[in-house]
């Protein structure tokens, strides 16, 4: 139990952590070197900042400076990654005090309650992630095998890979999570059998016992005056 969720927690952080980093690159798309005669310098694009770089090792940057001229699907995934990222560190917190081996949470009924919560926490935080990331792939593809688009065609990055890496790790750790509530339904608990107080118990049959044996000598005693009279 201990060592699963462990590796839950494990699996949680880590995840956040590339979700985090996943956030804040800037190589979600590369220019594709395919249809491009000059191969020395290239563009990438992040969902905060548009770079260029060159083979000399230079890069310049520059960020969206407006909401308004940032295209829809680019927002949508700043709102699912920004998500991702609060459900992932919310989770965190929250699955610090459902595990067993802290003594912070109550009970091992309410710990179990806030293991299970800190699972869909994880789980609704790689899911936002899976979906921004795939979002963001599906606009890319769909843009490099138009024949009609003659824009810069760009390639998948090295942050959509990381994100869904990271929303995996938080959807395994989530599932940790809420297995653990089974095992630890099976669990047996400990019965402990009541045996009254023997003194006392003894004491009473002794009682009994000597009552006993004056309701049996007391019909001999009058028989035997009856029988003398």
């Amino acid at each position: 139990m201990y060592r699963a969720q462990i590796s839950a927690l494990v699996f949680g952080v880590g995840g956040f952590g590339a979700l985090v980093a996943a956030t804040a690159s800037n190589e979600w798309k590369v220019t594709t070197r395919a249809s491009s005669v000059i191969t020395a310098t290239w563009v990438y694009q992040g969902l905060w900042m548009n770079c260029a770089g060159n083979a000399l090792g230079s890069f310049h940057c520059r960020p969206h400076f407006t909401i308004f001229r940032v295209e829809g699907y680019i927002q949508a995934c700043r709102g699912l990654m920004i998500a991702a990222v609060s459900l992932g560190f919310f989770g965190s917190i929250i699955a610090l005090f459902g595990m067993k081996c802290t003594k912070v949470g109550g009970s091992e009924q309410a710990k179990a309650k806030i293991a299970c919560l800190a699972g869909v926490v994880f789980i609704l935080s790689g899911l936002c992630s899976m979906t921004g990331c795939s979002l963001y792939a599906n606009k890319i593809t769909t843009e490099f095998f138009d024949p009609l688009f003659i824009d810069q065609k760009y390639e998948l990055g090295a942050a959509l890979f990381i994100g869904w890496s990271g929303a995996s790790l938080c959807i395994i750790g989530g599932v940790i999570f809420c297995f653990s509530i089974s095992d630890n339904n099976k669990t047996p608990r400990m019965g402990y059998a009541y045996n009254g107080p023997t003194s006392v118990m003894s004491s009473r049959t002794k009682y009994h016992g000597g009552e006993g044996d004056i309701k049996t000598t007391n019909p001999s005693k009058q028989f035997d005056k009856n029988a003398y009279v």
